[in-house]
């Protein structure tokens, strides 16, 4: 099978490897439909993180089930999936509690999967994977963009909105215009918040994020960023800050614009939270938890549409063009076609 490969920092490549099969009881095996680029996945193609050489990436992707172990019977063979990352077992501490992005049984094995290649092996088949009702043929292109986004990058912005207990006539604002950011918009608006103000400095990114649900948008950074906010508020600040960029920079601006009452760097001074009652929290998404709970049927209904992230579209044989149009902010994100 084709799948996309990491052979160094700045070079990825679709090479032949062996058609996974189901290894353990509870494995499922995926006919991958379409997967994606995530802006995490730069990280190491930067050569900022560290990953081992001529592996499998991505862990993204929407499918068709090809084959299921003997323990796996909420899904079978011929069903459509959206396929989390997270692989949650469903049964220990974390999953009960809602955190399967904390799943204690994730790793099943030492095996690096990748999602960016024509077949599958998924991990907890079980309970992880999002059955979707009937089959590819019976969405439209947006549809099934919509369902991959529910791998990752929209349970990740519903994520950071429901960590930040975001209400109904909340003030939010939402740091990062890349699409965790955008779909924290959507997100926000999703829960209930009255005013959204998204922090962009990208004209492209900026109408997705009014398209979405921004009320107001602000292109400054920094000190600036923080006098226009609270300009903009009042002087009250926000009743939530989405901080969907990691930066040093970011999270001491979602610090200052926040109403008293997921960082790069480690280092942090926690006396500016404790002084304004501002809670920190974050972590890895929930992805099977919140697709079952409330996206995938705001998907469905056609409430919500976050597949309008992916802005360019590749094949695997261009599988370095999609990481590129994303480093180079070509593309907010790049979607891969796998098969129709």
């Amino acid at each position: 099978m084709k799948t996309a490969v990491f052979v160094e920092p700045g070079k990825v490549e679709a090479q032949e490897l062996p058609k996974p099969e189901v290894k353990n009881p509870t494995d499922a095996v995926l006919k991958i439909v379409r997967a994606c680029v995530c802006g995490s996945d730069l990280w190491w193609y930067r050569g900022i993180n560290d990953r081992q050489k001529n592996t499998p990436v991505g862990h993204e992707a929407i499918g068709i089930v090809e084959s299921v172990g003997s323990d796996v019977t909420n899904v079978k063979p011929g069903d459509f999936v959206v396929a989390p990352f997270t692989h949650g077992c469903g049964h220990c501490a974390a999953c009960l509690a809602g955190f399967d992005g904390n799943c204690e049984n994730a790793r099943t094995d030492d095996e690096i999967v990748g999602y960016q290649g024509e077949y599958l092996r998924f991990k907890n088949a079980d309970w992880a994977l999002v059955k979707v009702p009937g089959q590819p043929s019976d969405y439209t292109d947006a549809q099934l963009n919509d369902l991959l986004t529910l791998a990752d990058v929209m349970a990740t912005g519903y994520h950071a909105a429901a960590t930040a207990e975001v209400r109904d006539g909340d003030t939010v604002v939402v740091m990062g215009d890349g699409a965790v950011g955008l779909c924290g918009v959507i997100a926000a608006k999703l829960r209930g918040a009255k005013r959204i103000i998204a922090m962009s400095r990208h004209a492209d990114r900026q109408a997705l994020a009014k398209e979405f649900g921004a009320t107001d948008i602000v292109a400054e950074r920094g000190d600036e960023a923080v006098e226009r906010v609270m300009a903009l508020t009042a002087g009250a600040g926000a009743d939530a800050v989405l901080e969907c960029v990691g930066t040093e920079q970011s999270v001491d601006t979602a610090v200052k614009v926040g109403r008293p009452g997921v960082p790069q760097k480690a280092e942090m001074n926690t006396n500016n939270l404790f002084w304004k009652n501002i809670g920190l929290r974050g972590g890895i998404a929930s992805v099977t938890t919140y697709d079952r709970e409330v996206l995938l049927d705001a998907v469905l209904k056609g409430e919500i549409h976050p597949g309008k992230v992916f802005t360019q579209r590749f094949d695997l044989a261009h599988i370095q063009d999609a990481y590129e149009a994303m480093d180079k902010r070509e593309a907010i994100k790049s979607l891969l076609i796998i098969r129709d």
